[in-house]
């Protein structure tokens, strides 16, 4: 799989493709289209099923230096009246927030990162650190071979394994072909 394949399937999953025509109107800085509503459009699309089944929720990143909670909120407000219609959940999160409160979430401190690119580098499972910008360019730092072949490896950049088991777990429960790296 390439890019324009990536691509081609990901805007087979209707809401991406709303989503994505919509983006710019949120004006906040480094934004992306991220994670599963990408990747699970993809491995539902290998799997014959329909595009968005099973979405729990659409992911969006952005980067801003302003790591108030009163900013993100509104960001987060603004995307509620845009994508109204949709009918899904939407999560809206400033990428330069979340060393802020990741540890009292999951009891593991993270360190400040310095864009959304790196948000989307340290997601847990490697073919899963995917996103696509508002102007359709996609952002993919490991490629797509694992993505296409259904590969879940733990990301060295993000080091808590218990979450990476638990999510590899609920992606081989959603999608019995995946499987786990050999090593």
């Amino acid at each position: 799989m390439g890019e324009a394949e990536f691509r081609a399937a990901a805007l087979s999953n209707p809401v991406n493709a709303a989503l994505l025509e919509r983006l710019g109107e949120l004006a906040v800085p480094q934004l992306f289209l991220v994670a599963g509503c990408l990747f699970q459009t993809v491995w539902n699309v290998r799997s014959n099923r329909p595009p968005a089944e099973g979405l729990r929720d659409y992911d969006i990143f952005y980067w801003d230096e302003d790591t108030s909670y009163e900013a993100e909120d509104a960001a987060i407000r603004r995307a509620e009246t845009l994508y109204a219609d949709l009918g899904v959940r939407i999560e809206v999160r400033n990428q330069a927030r979340v060393h802020l409160w990741f540890g009292d979430k999951y009891g593991h401190p993270r360190p400040p990162i310095s864009s959304a690119e790196e948000g989307i580098k340290q997601f847990l499972v490697l073919c899963t650190c995917v996103g696509m910008d508002a102007e359709g360019g996609v952002y993919a730092p490991y490629g797509f071979d694992d993505l296409s072949a259904g590969i879940l490896r733990p990301n060295p950049l993000n080091h808590t394994p218990e979450l990476y088991a638990a999510k590899a777990a609920d992606y081989q429960r959603r999608w019995p072909w995946l499987r786990l790296a050999d090593g």
